[in-house]
């Protein structure tokens, strides 16, 4: 007579250690720590292959690094605002539950000649939101063109630095830092990086990320 329940024994021992084995990736995906990345399009690799960007080559360094387990999600659009940043964090937080957070938001705003207070009080609501649920933060600066007249462009600038300062933050005064300047590292509309640039200003922002990661 067949007797299946040797079969019910195999069957369940293999859900068992499948089971076992959802879990123990579960686990894992749980235990890595995250950075979130929220840019606008020097960051979100604009006109170049996105594995080019700064962001994808900082994900690779990590995943080289011996002793490290980080997952980097890159939550930047072209285009993006502060009111927009702002807008999509809170979900991003919940979502992801990020350790850090690196913010770099506010150029789309300047160049469209938005009041420096409004830029300021947005990106300090994402520096608060980002605090409360434990995440450390980067702020990540950057300049605008010099024909946007010199007391706008002062104002516009005074903006990273005294955030930083107040927050007690690291920041990156501006990621473009020895590029914006070289035709050779800048694509036709002089406000984007080059693929050729992007090594350099992983180099720019590596400078304050990598005292935090450990």
């Amino acid at each position: 007579m067949f007797c299946p329940c040797k079969n019910k024994i195999i069957s369940g021992f293999t859900a068992f250690l499948l089971l076992l084995s959802v879990n123990s990736g579960l686990l894992q995906a749980a235990e890595r720590s995250v950075i979130l990345v929220m840019g606008d399009s020097l960051s979100a690799a604009y006109n170049i292959p996105v594995s080019a960007g700064w962001v994808s080559l900082l994900e690779q360094r990590l995943d080289k690094q011996a002793n490290t387990d980080w997952q980097v999600i890159n939550a930047s659009i072209s285009g993006e605002t502060t009111s927009g940043g702002l807008t999509r964090l809170p979900s991003l937080l919940r979502q992801h539950q990020p350790d850090l957070v690196l913010l770099e938001l506010g150029a789309n705003d300047g160049l469209r000649g938005l009041p420096p207070k409004h830029i300021s009080n947005n990106l300090e609501k994402m520096l608060t939101l980002s605090k409360q649920k434990s995440a450390k933060v980067i702020l990540i600066g950057i300049l605008l063109p010099l024909n946007y007249g010199p007391a706008y462009s002062t104002r516009f600038e005074q903006i990273y630095p005294e955030l930083a300062k107040k927050h007690q933050l690291p920041l990156v005064p501006f990621l473009l830092e020895g590029i914006a300047d070289k035709p050779g590292l800048m694509q036709a509309d002089g406000l984007h990086p080059t693929a050729e640039a992007q090594p350099e200003i992983l180099e720019t922002v590596w400078l304050e990320l990598k005292p935090l990661l450990n």
